[in-house]
């Protein structure tokens, strides 16, 4: 124990010592698709987001405190006892260091989201925390792995059971001249969870719930930045010919049950 606290003082001296510099992400995207890990999320949506923090050592250290919202135009409703509700909004905080990222995410949904597995129409809320590491910030080699796991909240196999759902992920990011990037990724849950449905009955614990690909193409103007992006992704988890794409009402779309989606995006950052 001794050893874990003086490793963290002696990280929390290094990072005091350095040029710390105010820094903040402030933007939106509009997405065609809201689509998650995988699963298909919401139809035309509106994602701003805003967090402040600092950057140091050349932005290989960055620090963000923040917000993310989510609203559907196409599926959700607005206004509930005559005040009008994000759908969804989420709360983050993040700590990189030299490619390494620490962080925590508190997820809550308004009534009348069906997205999510295990809530209900009075909304519901979830915490989750996170571990990665972007080869990338300190190589040429643009290999990047993410862990995340749902420690509180809405997310139970039943009463007062927690499931732990868990997502992995790993990806690489092709860069290419004029400010072109494209994306591979495949995501993973190694156990039965929000993201397999809490399906106790599923005995190999591990399966994959994202083969995704993503374009990207960034403008930088005088004020802002302009990034039209175009993913596609398919859920390979109890995949059939049924449940490919669902062209059906909102409430046949819950969790992972449409395997095939498309997104295409404008993304405006300051």
């Amino acid at each position: 124990m001794k050893k874990i606290v003086l490793c963290f003082m002696t990280l929390a001296m290094s990072v005091s010592a350095m040029a710390i510099d105010f820094a903040y992400d402030a933007g939106f995207d509009l997405v065609s698709t809201y689509v998650w890990r995988g699963q298909y999320s919401g139809a035309l949506s509106l994602q701003p987001t805003l967090a402040v923090g600092f950057n140091a050592a050349d932005d290989k250290v960055q620090f963000r405190v923040g917000g993310w919202g989510s609203i559907g135009f196409g599926d959700y409703m607005f206004r509930k006892n005559n005040i009008i509700m994000v759908p969804e909004v989420d709360v983050y905080a993040t700590f990189d260091i030299y490619g390494l990222r620490l962080g925590a995410t508190h997820y809550y949904y308004f009534g009348g989201t069906p997205y999510f597995a295990g809530v209900d129409d009075d909304g519901g809320s979830q915490t989750e925390v996170q571990a990665g590491y972007d080869f990338g910030v300190l190589t040429p080699i643009h290999l990047y792995l993410n862990w995340y796991t749902m420690v509180a909240g809405n997310d139970a196999k039943s009463p007062g059971t927690r499931a732990f759902s868990s997502y992995a992920e790993i990806g690489y990011r092709f860069h290419f001249d004029h400010n072109i990037m494209l994306d591979l990724q495949v995501g993973m849950t190694p156990w039965c969870g929000m993201y397999t449905d809490y399906d106790d009955g599923w005995k190999n614990g591990f399966a994959v719930t994202n083969v995704a690909v993503r374009f990207d193409k960034e403008w930088e103007l005088e004020h802002c930045t302009l990034d039209l992006f175009a993913q596609a992704s398919v859920n390979p988890y109890q995949i059939d010919k049924d449940n490919v794409f669902i062209w059906d009402t909102y409430d046949n779309k819950c969790g992972g049950q449409q395997k095939l989606n498309g997104v295409i995006g404008l993304g405006v950052w300051f």
